[in-house]
């Protein structure tokens, strides 16, 4: 990080340059499953590396950010890099590089590609970071298949202020002749995929078109032009996650998976941070019988969603500690979660350059009708809520950054 402090500059040159340097490992991976969009990217993959690990199948895996360690990023055919190979990886990466302009996203992207080209495997799963177009990982010529996920507004500063310029920068992960998977989309977003899949010859699987998705009796109910799969709800919380399984059930049809490997991509799936139950450690004993949740969701469809699934919870008081980055719309965010939670406790986002003042956050929240006030830090945060409410439900959110915190200091 301190080589290289540049955090996000999209443009493809210096990935090329440092690929050209390294002989061209994005040449050299197993077929490629290629995911963009603003939510549900890693708990889709993670539900596709589900199914096709329990269909047998060897499987690369490359998520960003991590939450408590750099590795999470970079799984070789199931299994976390180790330290030994990720150090050696990176040095290489960095003598080629020889001390070019690069940014920690692009360096570390190359350091994956080469893990996945050194080792077998069966498929490759790459999560775009930020946009599509101009992202690190789209360098592969020809993927075996793109997926993605619903658009919304995040990261304006980067790929533009309007769904349909959003959307424009995660279109540019389509490739000529190569299927894309498309979760649900509002009309403007689906409007700009389709049309630069028509520009460029991608077939579409498309959501509401192609597969078709719904709840059923406490069960989901998925169907393709090849027939119909009766399965449980996602083992992943949230109705956000039942149309994460749909893409996922899409992705693994068109890659001829059968239907166990379906069964087990919405049961096995783990993806830590994502409406996650804590239920052991030093911050789970300081809640006592107050149940903690966590959640890193930041964008005000992530607000839509996680509210949503909080109140598919049996009633308990809702109390949120919330901390969030400046560049995110806490406003926007924290509007669907002021109908459900009685209270947010304000932190700042410990070590995070771009957090938001906790002040600030609690005045975000009185802004839209919810009481708040502001914790030193989340330890305090849940001891200032048991105290007053013992039984109540509390969850830490608005930021992975944060939730890596909470996953390190709850051990």
């Amino acid at each position: 990080m301190s080589l290289h402090p540049k955090v996000i500059d999209l443009v493809l040159d210096r990935v090329w340059r440092l690929l050209a340097a390294m002989d061209h490992p994005e040449r050299r991976l197993a077929p490629v499953i290629h995911l963009a969009g603003t939510n549900g990217k890693g708990s889709t993959q993670a539900m596709i590396r589900a199914g096709l690990e329990a269909a047998g199948h060897r499987v690369h895996a490359y998520t960003s950010p991590h939450l408590a360690r750099f590795h999470e990023r970079i799984r070789l055919a199931g299994t976390l890099i180790s330290e030994a190979e990720l150090s050696a990886i990176l040095e290489e990466c960095e003598r080629a590089n020889d001390g070019a302009p690069i940014t920690y996203f692009e360096i570390t992207t190359v350091a994956a590609l080469v893990a996945f080209s050194r080792y077998p495997a069966d498929y490759c799963l790459l999560e775009v970071g930020l946009g599509g177009r101009l992202d690190a990982t789209n360098v592969v010529e020809r993927p075996a298949l793109t997926v993605i996920t619903p658009v919304s507004l995040d990261h304006q500063q980067y790929l533009g202020d309007t769904l349909a310029q959003i959307a424009g920068e995660k279109a540019g992960i389509l490739k000529r002749g190569v299927p894309c998977i498309v979760g649900p989309q509002e009309e403007a977003a689906l409007a700009v995929i389709e049309a630069q899949a028509a520009r460029v010859g991608a077939p579409l699987l498309a959501h509401g078109q192609h597969w078709h998705l719904r709840e059923e009796r406490g069960r989901m109910v998925y169907q393709d032009e090849t027939g119909l799969l009766d399965l449980p709800l996602p083992g992943l919380l949230g109705a956000h996650q039942v149309q994460n399984a749909g893409m996922a059930l899409a992705a693994l049809r068109r890659l001829g998976a059968g239907d166990a490997a379906c069964e087990a991509a919405v049961t096995r799936a783990e993806w830590p941070a994502r409406m996650q139950r804590l239920r052991r450690g030093p911050l789970v004993d300081t809640a006592g019988r107050a149940e903690l949740w966590l959640d890193g969701g930041h964008n005000p469809a992530a607000g839509d969603a996680l509210a949503e699934a909080l109140s598919r919870l049996p009633p308990r008081p809702l109390h949120l500690v919330c901390g969030m980055l400046n560049t995110k719309d806490v406003t926007g965010y924290l509007r669907p979660l002021a109908r459900v939670a009685q209270r947010l406790h304000a932190v700042s986002i410990p070590g995070a350059d771009a957090t938001l003042p906790a002040t600030r956050t609690a005045e975000a929240a009185q802004a839209v009708g919810m009481p708040a006030s502001v914790a030193q830090d989340v330890a305090r945060a849940i001891r200032d809520i048991v105290a007053t409410a013992p039984n109540a439900r509390i969850l830490i959110c608005g930021s992975l950054y944060l939730a890596g915190d909470v996953l390190k200091e709850n051990g």
